[in-house]
């Protein structure tokens, strides 16, 4: 479980969404963490954090995407020791399968087919460092969901 205070506050937003349905009550709070952290200037574990959940919240694709870019951009610069120290039980390698899943939905609802599956065939490259576990079977089960979309299987 998390030990970090803004890590906290976006599970928070996640539930929101996730769990109660207020996709836009989400939104706004993912808004206001963002500038308490100081947008892209802030702390990378919260950056690509916050704005993989943002992505999510978004009503238009290139929005969406915009902020996927933002998480992948921030995950290169997190070390595992600051994902160990927030109380993330994951390795940094571990973000990359998700960002590379939903970067790979956003092209491919885009029509970028070529993008599309460069991202998934990054997912598929890191899915190894996932467990079995909740988690690890979601991106399976978006990768193999998203494949299939794109005439591929895992």
């Amino acid at each position: 479980m998390t030990t970090d205070p803004t890590m906290t506050r976006i599970g928070q937003g996640v539930e929101l969404h996730h769990h109660q349905g207020q996709r836009e009550a989400a939104r706004d709070l993912f808004a206001q963490i963002w500038d308490d952290i100081g947008g892209e200037q802030g702390d990378p574990l919260h950056v690509c954090v916050l704005a993989h959940s943002m992505a999510d919240v978004q009503d238009d694709v290139h929005e969406e995407l915009m902020w996927d870019l933002r998480a992948l951009a921030a995950a290169d610069l997190i070390t595992d020791e600051r994902v160990a120290e927030a109380g993330v039980p994951l390795s940094v390698a571990g973000l990359y399968p998700s960002l590379h899943l939903n970067l790979c939905e956003c092209y491919r609802k885009l029509g970028d087919l070529d993008r599309a599956r460069e991202h998934l065939q990054q997912a598929r490259d890191g899915i190894g460092v996932l467990g079995d576990d909740d988690y690890g079977r979601l991106i399976k089960g978006g990768l193999e969901q998203v494949a299939g979309q794109l005439g591929e299987t895992i």
